[in-house]
């Protein structure tokens, strides 16, 4: 089992030398409210789709469906605004800490997990109670 290793350097580390993509080139990204701690989304990029969020400070996706790049909130107007990025131990995926403009999910969930698996394997809703009616 590979153990992760603290760095207790100060000396800033370029990206490029910690950051490990799988074999499509992608990483997966993790996006939590920074004022809730509340995760809101799970989605993936690969460089350029990173580079485009570092910059412009919104959140921008590469959809493994779709095969093309999308910001998210292009067309809903539901940004998701980068306030910190964080790199997990191993290199292999990011987290990253914004302001919500709107809902995150496509179902106008404030979060895409809006469903809770028992332990006996059924799911419910468990999202905002103002929308439990648009059960998705």
């Amino acid at each position: 089992m590979d153990e992760c290793i603290v760095s207790t350097k100060n000396a800033a580390e370029p990206l490029d030398a910690i950051l490990k993509a799988d074999s499509n080139g992608l990483i997966p990204a993790i996006i939590q409210d920074i004022q809730t701690g509340k995760v809101l989304m799970l989605g993936y990029m690969n460089r350029e789709s990173l580079e485009r969020t570092l910059k412009e400070g919104k959140a921008c996706f590469w959809s493994r469906s779709r095969k093309k790049y999308w910001v998210k909130g292009e067309t809903s107007g539901h940004f998701l605004m980068v306030k910190e990025v964080r790199i997990d131990c191993d290199g292999d995926a990011l987290l990253f800490l914004c302001e919500p403009i709107g809902p995150t999910c496509h179902t106008n969930q404030t979060s895409c997990f809006y469903r809770k698996v028992e332990a006996d394997g059924t799911v419910h809703f468990d999202g905002d109670p103002s929308s439990e009616s648009q059960k998705a």
